[in-house]
């Protein structure tokens, strides 16, 4: 046990040169790796009683348990969501299809999609004795918009504009009014109809389902508006889906309706896409009353560039490291993974010299002494004796004795054994010179 001891403790001596090396090597793939991700990131949703809100509050929950924080932050609505991510004041928003088409090609241009997350009905919802057919007959009604900049307000506007009737045309009975305000606007009877846009599971949706003085009515032609809107979508509401205690609707109904999408910013860290979208999928789960259960998140809208982050994702999956550990433990080593394969082709030379160098190392220790000897025997060779026989017999003795406590590994001795001979064989040579001398005297 202590020879392999000294074996080892001489291996280690003999290549303490790639100390320095590996050194500078690991410290250049701290240099330069990326650094780590934040672990925090500000979302637009929209209203407090909101459906963005809501699901962002979901969505921030269930980040949560992966210790990343998402900040929710307020807004007047979809077009306020995409002015305050074009302006950097968050890294996230959740957008109404087809307002990123309102933007400026460069604009949209820095604006990344990462997922469709729902459905958004537009709910068209009339007073009792209020009659509708088309929504040309919304014209003489007292109807609410929806407020200025949200959503809501976005999808009837495309849907009066297809109808060739422009916000010159409306009438004075018409208000930019929505939310809860509409709401109880149209159940005292201060308005005729009022348009909805959110999830059916909303509670302001689920509210006016129940109220027994308005009704939920059916958009027709929608393949009409489908054509000229493609970022809308149809839906098939079936009679008594949003409220079975009261029958709303009474029949099934065809609607329209964009869909909520995260869409991401110029600073947003492109890496927490996978953390982000796998947060989503297990929100949305279980689906809702109109969407099925494994739905979404789904592919962005053709119209917003894809993070490359989130095609892997909706092709493959997570990432692999993060199948099996948590985010910030994955992130990190596959961050280093990426570096340190280089900086394993740059170790695989240098340890496969290790072999050679301590073999010179260790036979540079034995044969150092072999210049002295070979000195020695050049004179010899030439016929000059040396000077003094007895000094030179002398310091070959101390070599010797020298020589004896060279450590060197097993795997060496035979060649420490041969100097010891040779050494030796050039003591006793001397010797033999000088007993000539003194017999010839």
């Amino acid at each position: 046990m202590r020879r392999i001891l000294r074996d080892l403790k001489i291996l280690i001596l003999a290549n303490l040169w790639l100390v320095p090396v590996i050194a500078g090597l690991v410290g250049a793939l701290f240099y330069f790796v990326a650094p780590p991700p934040p672990m925090h990131a500000r979302m637009a949703t929209g209203a407090m009683a909101g459906g963005y809100h809501a699901f962002g509050q979901r969505l921030q929950a269930e980040l949560a348990q992966q210790g990343f924080t998402l900040e929710l932050v307020n807004s007047a609505g979809s077009e306020d969501n995409l002015d305050k991510l074009t302006a950097g004041d968050v890294e996230l928003a959740l957008v109404q299809s087809g307002q990123e088409l309102t933007l400026p090609d460069e604009t949209r241009e820095e604006l990344k999609g990462l997922g469709v997350m729902y459905r958004e009905p537009l709910w068209l919802f009339l007073a009792d004795g209020a009659k509708f057919e088309r929504l040309a007959d919304l014209m003489t009604l007292r109807l609410a918009v929806g407020a200025q900049g949200s959503g809501t307000q976005a999808v009837t506007a495309a849907l009066f504009a297809a109808n060739r009737i422009g916000p010159a045309e409306y009438p004075q009975s018409w208000q930019q009014m929505g939310g809860s305000r509409a709401a109880e606007a149209l159940i005292d009877g201060t308005l005729d109809a009022a348009f909805f846009v959110g999830p059916a599971e909303n509670a302001l949706i689920q509210r006016l389902a129940a109220e027994p003085k308005v009704r939920l009515v059916s958009l027709r032609r929608t393949e009409a508006y489908l054509a000229r809107l493609p970022y809308l979508s149809q839906l098939h509401v079936g009679e008594g889906m949003l409220d079975m205690a009261h029958n709303t609707p009474d029949r099934d109904i065809i609607t329209l309706g964009p869909v909520a999408t995260l869409v991401a910013g110029d600073t947003f860290h492109s890496s927490l896409t996978p953390l982000i979208l796998e947060a989503a999928k297990n929100v949305l789960k279980n689906g809702s009353l109109l969407d099925p259960a494994g739905s979404y998140p789904a592919k962005p809208p053709l119209s917003l560039n894809t993070l490359s982050e989130a095609d892997y994702y909706y092709d493959k999956g997570l990432p692999i490291l993060q199948r099996y550990l948590p985010f910030r433990i994955a992130s990190l080593a596959d961050r280093y993974i990426i570096l340190a394969i280089p900086l394993l082709v740059l170790l695989f030379p240098l340890f496969k010299a290790i072999g050679p160098i301590y073999q010179w190392r260790i036979r540079a220790r034995i044969y150092r002494w072999y210049k002295h000897l070979r000195e020695i025997d050049q004179q010899l060779y030439k016929g000059n004796l040396p000077r003094d026989l007895n000094a030179e017999i002398a310091r070959l003795e101390r070599l010797e004795d020298e020589l004896a406590r060279i450590e060197v590994p097993l795997s060496y001795s035979n060649e420490l054994y041969q100097l010891h001979m040779h050494l030796r064989y050039m003591i006793e040579r001397l010797q033999a010179l000088k007993q000539r001398e003194l017999t010839v005297s």
